[in-house]
């Protein structure tokens, strides 16, 4: 899209954008080595807010920009930084205008899942690093161009799955790569961590003071209803990936990397990607207005012999494996359990054999991004080689359960094999102008 277009177009739909002008001009290769890391937090209503508190508490970082389309979460956190820091940033409701700034450094993102490619893509055309929450994208080809555009641009791209920097994970890495399991062919991931009904609730009209055209971005113009907003807004199609894609991804990243490690000790390769995916469930408890499944099995087959399930009922608490939610790794010569907070090996016959405990580090994965935008390395949940194959399995789980039958996925093409129906979930059917997805490579 030409730059008077875009302009016209944002006029016309009551958006003003900051200038473009850096996809032009972007700003040269930096050292921060002796510097302040300056940063732009956008969404910071939920967890975009907890994301936010990581990074203003680091003394190298400078809350330079706050960001978020409701103006009552702008003051609020506006106000949280100027109180813990000392330091006003300023607010802004449209992230164009902090990628204008040629002293900001990153971007952070916290806002709901399908306004996480846009932003995540921009900043990487202005060269700026990001930290963007989890999963990658809203779809399938959003993640694949948010790859394209880090690698593009020689961005570092952190995504939000801290267990890549818990300690008790990286202790269970170094475990694995002894061998201990033997030869490994199966894990699984699980989530039965309770959520309640979002009810029903009738269209209504937009908060006194949120730019709802802006929230809705690339999704289609609807009634504004509170059920699809703030904290519920992962619970629909057009702009969340369900608990799959919420709590799911950070399961199944701890599933596959382990996997993948245990396989690895004994000289074997896990494929990045599965060849074949089923996924069988629905809305079995909840009578609300949710659409995404409450009760979910979904199957993951990778070439090679290996197989990973993920099992997903958030209408009750019982634990598997004394775990609400974790991940499992099974060999012929043992097996591991891995929690939130700890991991816990067994030998065949299912005594224990070690374990650790820690938990998730948050200001760990923070400052993991941090040092990688100094050094220039990739960081623990780089986007292209951890962020994007996890994301992507939560994303191929969604479309079996939504297309109904077993699929099979070509890793070149990134498409469904011989089913053009189930392709139309790699994508949105449309982008809602201004809004559309960036062309950056021949995806």
């Amino acid at each position: 899209m030409q730059r008077r277009d875009f302009i016209e177009q944002s006029l016309a739909a009551g958006i003003v954008f900051a200038s473009t002008a850096h996809l032009v001009n972007p700003r040269p290769a930096y050292a921060l080595a002796n510097d302040k890391i300056s940063i732009c937090a956008m969404g910071v209503k939920g967890r975009g807010g907890h994301v936010l508190q990581s990074f203003m508490g680091l003394p190298e970082v400078d809350v330079k920009y706050v960001c978020d389309l409701d103006e009552s979460v702008l003051a609020a956190r506006v106000a949280m930084v100027e109180k813990a820091t000392g330091r006003r940033p300023q607010a802004i409701k449209d992230y164009r205008q902090a990628l204008d700034d040629k002293s900001l450094d990153a971007i952070v993102i916290g806002t709901p899942d399908h306004w996480h490619a846009l932003p995540t893509i921009h900043g990487c055309q202005a060269k700026k690093d990001v930290y963007v929450e989890k999963p990658d994208g809203h779809n399938i080809m959003e993640g694949r161009t948010m790859v394209a555009a880090a690698k593009k641009h020689g961005r570092v791209v952190q995504m939000g799955t801290q267990a890549r920097t818990g300690p008790h994970l990286l202790s269970l890495m170094e475990y694995l790569k002894t061998g201990a399991l033997g030869k490994v062919r199966f894990a699984k991931a699980w989530e039965s961590a309770k959520q309640g009904s979002i009810g029903h609730a009738p269209d209504g009209t937009a908060p006194a003071g949120l730019d709802y055209n802006t929230w809705l971005g690339s999704a289609p113009l609807r009634p504004f209803n509170p059920m699809r907003f703030h904290g519920n807004w992962r619970w629909f199609f057009d702009y969340g990936t369900g608990d799959l894609g919420n709590d799911g991804v950070h399961r199944l990243d701890m599933a596959r990397w382990a996997l993948t490690a245990a396989a690895a000790a004994k000289g074997e390769v896990v494929p990045e990607m599965p060849r074949a995916i089923a996924s069988l469930g629905g809305k079995y408890y909840f009578d609300d207005d949710q659409e995404w499944p409450d009760t979910l099995m979904t199957t993951f087959d990778f070439a090679g012999g290996y197989l990973l399930t993920y099992e997903m009922r958030v209408w009750n608490a019982y634990h598997l494996h004394d775990e609400p939610e974790g991940a499992a790794v099974h060999g012929d010569q043992g097996y591991v359990i891995i929690g939130n907070s700890r991991w816990r090996a067994f030998d065949p016959k299912g005594k224990p054999v070690t374990e650790d405990k820690a938990g998730y580090n948050d200001v760990g994965h923070v400052k993991n991004f941090l040092d990688c935008m100094r050094s220039r390395g990739k960081p623990n949940a780089d986007l292209e080689t951890v962020g994007h194959p996890s994301s992507l399995l939560c994303h191929l789980g969604n479309a079996a359960w939504r297309a109904g039958r077993t699929l099979k996925f070509d890793k070149e093409t990134y498409k469904f094999i011989g089913d053009d129906d189930a392709n139309q979930y790699l994508t949105r059917a449309e982008y809602r102008k201004p809004f559309e997805l960036p062309k950056i490579a021949d995806l």
